[in-house]
């Protein structure tokens, strides 16, 4: 468990007098408050707190150690702010993504700022469920949605389009897609995390919702997009990913004149985590990476 983190819940809960408010003001569970403390304790091998029903309050050794972990929380940023001195950064960034994404176009990008700074390291943790930043220690999130998770800070830094595609083989031998509604009667592929299987989108001012039978789903969309490139039905993919494919001609796009809903690519970062010179240089560099949209 991070200890930096540890000793700020622990100084929280000193000012606070309780584990709900911190638990509140810092959003995280009441359980994850607990847990941090107790990291606090066991590091220090002494009770930092008294707790009952109605009250939390220091202990001796508590009120004697405050002071000293408040200290040791200032140097450890200082620490980090000079990270960057004369440009040079370095130290290990934790970052999470989808695994499309991640395997599509985050490693290609990681790759320059790598080349750039040669004593940054990245972890990439690759998954599509959401993992929990503080708990997981991530230090940014490259997350795709319509809009961010309210508890996190960041900015976006690209635009993420989608496309629905088939193979030639399937659209061969399939009826004819002329309208969003025709693809009611179509084999699809759903991604189980998200829309439920209703598939939404525009021309011009025109909006259809449709919904879409799926007799193959799944929660990781290069999954799907096999499927696609295999003849078993329509998927609604990112171009970031299927744009290769369609001008290799081994996927068509269907009803290319009806846009998918645009999600926007954000880079994310817990709120109660100090970004650091690093981190930060790594958010503006990908900003920069993907504002041509290369994958268009």
């Amino acid at each position: 468990m991070d200890r930096v983190t540890a000793a700020k819940v622990f100084v929280d809960v000193a000012y606070s007098g309780s584990f709900t408010a911190t638990s509140d003001r810092l959003s995280i569970s009441r359980s994850m408050v607990t847990r941090y403390v107790e990291e606090m304790e066991n590091w220090l091998e002494t009770r930092l707190l008294h707790r009952t029903t109605r009250k939390v309050s220091l202990t001796s050794a508590g009120e004697a150690c405050l002071g000293k972990i408040e200290k040791w929380l200032e140097q450890s940023e200082e620490i980090v702010s000079t990270s960057a001195i004369n440009g040079e950064l370095f130290g290990k960034i934790r970052v999470a993504s989808s695994m499309s994404f991640g395997f599509a176009q985050l490693v290609p990008a990681v790759k320059g700022f790598m080349e750039k700074h040669p004593k940054v390291s990245i972890d990439l943790d690759l998954q599509d469920s959401v993992a929990d930043l503080i708990e997981s220690r991530i230090d940014l999130a490259i997350r795709i949605a319509s809009t961010p998770d309210p508890s996190l800070i960041g900015q976006p830094i690209a635009l993420c389009e989608s496309v629905l595609v088939a193979s030639p083989e399937y659209l061969a031998n399939n009826t004819p897609i002329l309208e969003p509604q025709d693809l009611m009667f179509q084999d699809c592929l759903g991604y189980k995390n998200f829309e439920q299987n209703v598939w939404h989108l525009s021309q011009g001012d025109m909006f259809e919702s449709v919904e879409v039978k799926c007799r193959l789903t799944a929660n990781e969309a290069t999954a799907l997009l096999h499927a696609s490139l295999l003849g078993i039905g329509i998927s609604l993919q990112p171009t970031y990913l299927a744009t290769e494919y369609i001008k290799s001609g081994e996927l068509v796009a269907v009803l290319p004149d009806w846009q998918p809903n645009t999600l926007t690519t954000y880079a994310l970062y817990s709120s109660r985590k100090h970004l650091s010179p690093t981190v930060r240089a790594l958010i503006d560099y990908l900003k920069d990476y993907f504002s041509p949209l290369p994958w268009r």
